[in-house]
């Protein structure tokens, strides 16, 4: 039989699905880790390092690809945030960036 060929679509979609509920979640997904891989690579003559790098090693040098990969890795998960959850992880976020008050003013 002849060898298997890389396509252009490699991980195959079947197992990409395997890791996330939806499509539209997979899109989503790897779409943010992309934007994430592609800052990562932007920022590097620059020494700031606040990116996380990519978690795998790969032959492709496009972000999309990388993030698919990830995924296909197990290396990139998500939570899903209920509705309501919402709405409280934001009121925790606003109280935490409330400076303290001056209670010598």
């Amino acid at each position: 039989m002849a060898e298997r060929r890389p396509s252009l679509m490699e991980p195959r979609i079947e197992s990409l699905m395997g890791k996330v509920d939806s499509k539209f979640t997979l899109v989503t997904l790897s779409a943010m880790r992309a934007r994430e891989i592609n800052d990562y690579y932007n920022q590097l003559g620059e020494g700031l390092g606040r990116i996380v790098p990519p978690q795998v090693t790969s032959v492709s040098r496009k972000p999309l690809s990388i993030a698919l990969e990830e995924v296909a890795a197990g290396k990139i998960v998500y939570e899903r945030i209920e509705p309501g959850e919402d709405e409280e992880i934001v009121a925790e976020a606003e109280t935490v960036d409330e400076p303290e008050p001056d209670p010598g003013a």
